[in-house]
């Protein structure tokens, strides 16, 4: 079920894509769900878009988070 407040959008993946979230998501101790939200937060962050608040977009900039450069 749906966290209140939040959007409920069925998405279609492919299933490899799909498992490779999974297994990520259990190495970082998160949700499938909730990893998804942070790998979107994070390809936003890096193109300089907002995130919509919460500390992962925070997280998602710093370029500790992403292995790389931070952009100006």
């Amino acid at each position: 079920m749906a966290s209140p407040g939040k959007k409920s959008y069925p998405l279609r993946i492919d299933p490899s894509l799909w498992a490779e979230i999974e297994r990520l998501a259990a190495q970082e101790l998160r949700s499938a769900n909730a990893q998804v939200e942070y790998l979107l937060r994070e390809a936003l962050a890096r193109r300089g878009r907002p995130t919509g608040g919460g500390d992962i977009g925070a997280a998602a900039a710093s370029p500790e988070s992403t292995g790389g450069p931070m952009r100006r």
